[in-house]
Parts: structure tokens; sequence; C-alpha cells
């Protein structure tokens, strides 16, 4: 998987070296990567561990004698063995590669399938990255739906900031005789530019309409702000009502 992910262009070009499944209780499932040689050395059992016992070495090949000439010879003899084998383990190796391509492509139109079918929502068809990268938790939004304190932390890993929530009460009259609740989250966003800051927010306004429609409760408010706070309140400093200005 990692090595498809790395690098997608040697699918059909890597050899593979396999050393057998003994080097897995000390490293991972592969060993080394040499993209200079097109090379893979992989802690898994080729071909040549599934020939019977006895065909490449006799029982007495290490009896009698000078043990490390034998031991030397019957090395050797498997390197050689090893060699012959690399193209029937390389070919397996590359399909298993393709294979492991086919499913992580259908794993990934799976997803889109359930949303489409299931919650009748497009993934493919939007474009906010931001509601693309929270769409693919529609599947768990059983859990996560009114769990406000969950979705400030979702917003701080979404935006790579600190996210504070702040609750209360909304109206649209001039009084509080008839309200309903209300949460805001604020994301400490520092040093952006009046370009930056219109864009970001034009950006995190389709993310608003989502979490509304689908995390937050129907009779809940949400607004997503962009602060920086404790800047000092200097005239033409570049301050922006709602951003770095404060009344």
């Amino acid at each position: 998987m990692l090595l498809n992910r790395l690098y997608p262009e040697m699918e059909d070009k890597w050899i593979a070296r396999c050393e057998g499944t003994f080097y897995r209780n000390y490293m991972g499932d592969h060993i080394s990567v040499y993209d200079e040689s097109d090379e893979v050395v992989l802690s898994r059992d080729g071909f040549i561990s599934l020939l019977p016992d006895g065909l490449l070495s006799g029982e007495e090949d290490l009896r009698g004698g000078n043990f490390a000439d034998k031991y030397k010879k019957l090395t050797q003899r498997m390197k050689l063995y090893k060699e012959a084998f690399l193209p029937i383990d390389t070919f397996a190796f590359r399909q298993r590669l393709h294979i492991e391509r086919m499913t992580s492509a259908l794993l990934e139109n799976k997803l889109a399938y359930l949303l489409k079918s299931i919650w009748n929502y497009d993934i493919e068809a939007e474009t906010n990255p931001y509601v693309r990268e929270v769409a693919v938790m529609l599947p768990y939004i059983s859990k996560m739906r009114a769990d406000l304190r969950s979705i400030a932390k979702l917003l701080g890993s979404l935006f790579n900031c600190r996210a504070m929530m702040k609750t209360g009460r909304y109206s649209h009259e001039d009084s509080t005789r008839y309200w309903i609740p209300s949460v805001e989250y604020q994301l400490l966003i520092p040093d952006l530019s009046a370009e930056q800051y219109k864009k970001l927010k034009a950006d995190i306004e389709p993310l608003q309409a989502f979490l509304s429609e689908w995390l937050i409760p129907a009779e809940m408010r949400c607004e997503i702000t962009i602060k920086h706070h404790r800047q000092p309140q200097k005239v033409g400093d570049g301050l922006m009502l709602d951003y770095n200005s404060e009344l």
C-alpha cells in the first residue's frame, strides 16, 4: 500500500527480493527500498519456500568433513536458487501491488456510493475542500450529532488552529422574548491580510451550512467566525471589524 502511494509510477517496475517471514519478528513488512535500482526487500516467503524439503539440499549436506566449507557452499547454492526464482517472486509481488491498487480504488468508490445512496450526498461533486474533509465522516453521524465539543475539536484539527466554542441565545429581534439556542465556533487564526480573511470566510460559509444541516441540532443556530484576539487597536494597522477589531 505504501509503495503504491509513494511510488505510483513504479507498480510494474519493482524487483522483489523475499527474505522470508522470519525477519518479520524484528522489522516491518518491507526491509529495504532502493528506488535507484528499483528493488524492494521484503520479510515475506518467496516461491523457494514452497518447494518440498530435500529438493534443494539433502540431509547430509552439513554432516561430516569441514562444516564451514559445506555451509559456504550451501549458502552460495541457496543464493543462486533465489536469483533463479527472482522473476517469479517479482511477478507475484507486482500482481499484489496491482490488486492493492484496485482494492483501494474500489473502497474509495464504495464511500462515494454509500454517501450518495444512503445520505443522498454526492461527495464527488463537492468543490469545497473543507466540506469534503468533513463529509467522509457522515457514516459516523449518529455518534457525532449534537456533540458540540467534538465539533470544536474537529474544526481545530481541520484548520490547524485553536477553536473556541461559545453557546448562548439568538434572536432576530431586538428583544429576547423569542430566541433559540446558538453556538459560535471561533477559529483563532492570527495575522491574516484582508484578502486572506475574505477568502477564508467565503470558504467557511459552505462548511457552516454543512455542519448546520448534519451535525448541529435543528433548533440551534450555528456560526463559524475567524478571530485574532488581543490585537493592538491602532488605527491604520489593517484593522478589520469582527476579526482583529472589537467594539
